[in-house]
């Protein structure tokens, strides 16, 4: 019988090259997971190995991305960055044998500076490609009780059903929600509810005002949305105290 149990989490490192990032210029990055000195497998979750979400210091750009595997067991991806400034890279993902984790991993980026308006007043419509996005119950958000994220979808005056939706990393969206104080991290992904096209439920710990980025697919292109939420504190409540793996 094996009775060995994981005591340690797994390491994840990650080296890039050039080891100075520009602006605008590739960066190519090398993701390994160890223990024990040694890179370990990674189980699937939502259709990939790995997810790299990253965003710059300010909340204003986001992208969504996935590192390949490589023969020895390490993931390789390239990024280039529109500004300089400083960016947070979450890597998620899920060693066999091991729970789900986040990593976060900041880093600098030198070369030209975009400034761009940082996002601090709440918006709950999101207009993309034609599509425009409404986080129906935005200003309900709270924090103590599992929370339910409801969005609407219309096009050309019709209102979008659930059928309307391609999968997408095998859900029919995908959600980040990343706080501005203190850059907690959501990784959400979305289930099947017919009175919306796009629903989810999770639990917010914290209050506070978070940035969201709603992904979907439709007729073959994915759609990239942007939301800002204010999250209330909530009434304590029996047996809310803990996050129940919704963040995943």
């Amino acid at each position: 019988m094996n009775t060995h149990q994981h005591t340690a989490k797994p390491i994840v490192r990650i080296t890039s090259e050039p080891q100075i990032i520009a602006a605008d210029e590739p960066a190519f990055f090398v993701i390994s997971v160890t223990e024990n000195y040694k890179n370990i497998p990674l189980e699937e979750v939502h259709t990939m190995k790995m997810h790299l979400l990253l965003v710059n210091e300010e909340l204003t750009w986001f992208d969504h991305i996935h590192p390949e595997e490589q023969v020895d067991g390490t993931y390789y991806v390239s990024e280039t960055f529109p500004s300089s400034g400083k960016y947070l890279l979450f890597m998620d993902y899920k060693p066999i044998d091991h729970p789900a984790a986040i990593a976060k991993h900041t880093i600098e980026v030198a070369g030209k500076y975009l400034y761009k308006r940082s996002e601090s007043d709440t918006k709950l419509a999101s207009v993309i490609d034609g599509y425009t996005v409404i986080l129906v119950n935005g200003k309900d958000l709270k924090t103590n009780t599992g929370q339910s994220l409801q969005f609407s979808i219309e096009k050309d005056s019709i209102l979008l059903e659930e059928k309307d939706m391609q999968p997408y990393l095998g859900a029919n969206a995908h959600i980040v929600m990343i706080g501005k104080a203190d850059k907690d991290f959501l990784h959400i992904h979305p289930m099947s509810d017919n009175r919306f096209p796009i629903y989810a439920e999770t639990y917010i710990e914290k209050a506070g005002l978070y940035r969201m980025w709603v992904q979907f697919k439709i007729d073959g292109k994915i759609h990239t949305t942007d939301f800002t939420v204010e999250v209330s504190e909530g009434d304590e409540t029996e047996g809310n105290h803990n996050s129940h793996g919704a963040h995943h």
